[in-house]
């Protein structure tokens, strides 16, 4: 009789170290799942359009000579051309790729999208001479809006533009980074856990 007694408080003791357990193990996939879904949220908050803007104005004067009779005779066209620029660079993190590992509690961003650079300028013409043997046509206009472009471009690298947009970007990035930290969870980026946001701009600088 106390044998039966034994093996059926066993019986009843094992069933519930074996609920105990299941709870356990459904609470700590729970945890994890939470914390996924935590990290998947924080990383679309911070998956938006960062752009900064900037302005830049210039003025040219633009001249072409049409030459005839053995360059004896010439017919010229200028003009005085104003040029205002707003520009901006973007980067959309949209675009960012990444890989969550639950088992190692680490996040690896794999890829992070270049600055798109948008020039938009407003091109004014004062002054203007021309002749009816060398009035101005669509290819000059091609010409100076072709050539008023690259001198933004050499303007835009010259300018602290691009270093605040890459600043606006790290400092996005950085949100990830104090996110993981929080949850004890480590950011990986460019093949090395990242601690800090210096790190950040180390990687990523122009």
């Amino acid at each position: 009789m106390l044998k039966r007694i034994l093996v059926g408080a066993g019986i009843v003791v094992a069933i519930i170290l074996a609920f105990k357990y299941c709870e356990f193990k459904k609470d700590d996939d729970s945890t994890i799942d939470y914390n996924t879904n935590l990290i998947q949220q924080q990383i679309l908050n911070v998956g938006k359009l960062v752009v900064t803007e900037g302005h830049f104005s210039e003025v040219i004067t633009y001249k072409n000579q049409e030459k005839y009779l053995m360059d004896m005779i010439s017919f010229e066209k200028k003009a005085l051309v104003v040029v205002n620029a707003n520009v901006t660079v973007a980067y959309d993190l949209h675009k960012m790729k990444y890989d969550i590992d639950e088992k190692n509690k680490t996040i690896t961003i794999l890829n992070i999208p270049k600055e798109e650079i948008t020039i938009n300028p407003d091109i004014q013409f004062y002054d203007v001479e021309q002749s009816k043997l060398n009035p101005f046509t669509g290819d000059d206009y091609n010409k100076i809006n072709k050539s008023v472009k690259a001198n933004l471009a050499k303007k835009i690298e010259k300018s602290t533009l691009k270093s605040n947009a890459q600043n606006r970007l790290i400092s996005e990035l950085s949100k990830i980074l104090i996110m993981t930290n929080s949850m004890g969870w480590k950011l990986q980026y460019n093949g090395k856990t990242i601690e800090s946001e210096s790190e950040f701009n180390e990687d990523l600088k122009l």
